[in-house]
């Protein structure tokens, strides 16, 4: 009920985009009975333009893009869920600590953290993800060095503030903990926050193992959007041929609406978050 209630609240464009997303997950998630056909296996004529049997054709395989755009979404999704909850809590959890003990502890959070920002995301994800090989494992872990940094400056920005409350005070006086402030008082209070950060994580961890994966860098076993487009621009001619409609625009297409609808849902969250604060 209360999901639905929330629901309730968005804008039509963000219930557009929250109607996307849970297709996209139900595609994900039910990928194998979507389509008659592997997703690694030919099962028709290479090349094939989009047909009542093969909706968005073949690649240059015989293999069909339907069935490998659905297995995608389901690696998409698991990646972009996976690395998003790993950064989002692993940052809360920092800056919650930052913000809470501050001195000493906050400066080297902070120092930390500005390291991290000013470095050049994906040449250092290019190398790392180089350095410790192609798997998917390897990528979500890459993803999450990098993406904890903006959950853990809105938490200890939150936890600064929440420090001065009247009832935090009384509940420090009376002996109480960091680990009990942090489960009765400061998690209920930051969670929303911590909740709209995962959502962009997610959206911004799709694009990167996308762009990881496009560059050769992904797992060459999986079916993922960007190795798709990977195979398909680097077929000799594809731009000169009529083959790119439906091999390069079908991936290019389900990663820009994916990415567009978690953008336009974060957005909306942020507003009820903020009208709650």
């Amino acid at each position: 009920m209360l999901v639905v209630k929330q629901y309730q609240k968005l804008s039509c464009s963000g219930k557009t985009a929250a109607a996307l997303l849970l297709l996209v997950l139900t595609i994900a998630l039910f990928a194998g009975l979507l389509s008659p056909y592997p997703h690694n296996i030919p099962s028709g004529k290479a090349l094939q333009p989009p047909s009542a049997a093969h909706w968005l054709g073949t690649d240059d395989l015989g293999i069909d893009i339907w069935t490998q755009i659905c297995h995608g979404a389901r690696l998409s999704i698991c990646v972009g869920i996976s690395t998003a909850l790993l950064a989002g809590f692993g940052g809360c959890m920092i800056g919650m600590v930052a913000g809470y003990f501050g001195g000493l502890t906050d400066r080297v959070v902070m120092r930390l953290t500005d390291l991290m920002i000013v470095l050049p995301d994906l040449p250092m994800m290019i190398v790392l993800g180089a350095f410790f090989g192609p798997s998917i494992m390897n990528i979500i872990l890459v993803l999450t060095l990098f993406s904890w940094t903006a959950p853990a400056r809105i938490v200890r920005s939150r936890i600064l503030t929440m420090k001065q409350e009247k009832f935090i005070t009384a509940a420090r006086s009376y002996g109480a903990g960091f680990f009990h402030l942090a489960s009765r008082h400061f998690l209920p209070g930051i969670l929303p926050l911590v909740a709209v950060s995962i959502i962009r994580l997610t959206g911004r961890a799709i694009v990167a193992e996308a762009s990881l994966s496009f560059l050769g860098l992904g797992d060459p076993t999986s079916k993922s959007w960007g190795l798709i487009l990977n195979y398909a621009v680097h077929f000799k001619g594809i731009y000169f041929t009529e083959f790119w409609k439906w091999w390069v625009t079908a991936p290019l297409v389900a990663i820009i609406l994916v990415v567009a609808a978690i953008a336009v849902l974060a957005r909306e969250c942020e507003k009820l978050v903020n009208s709650k604060l």
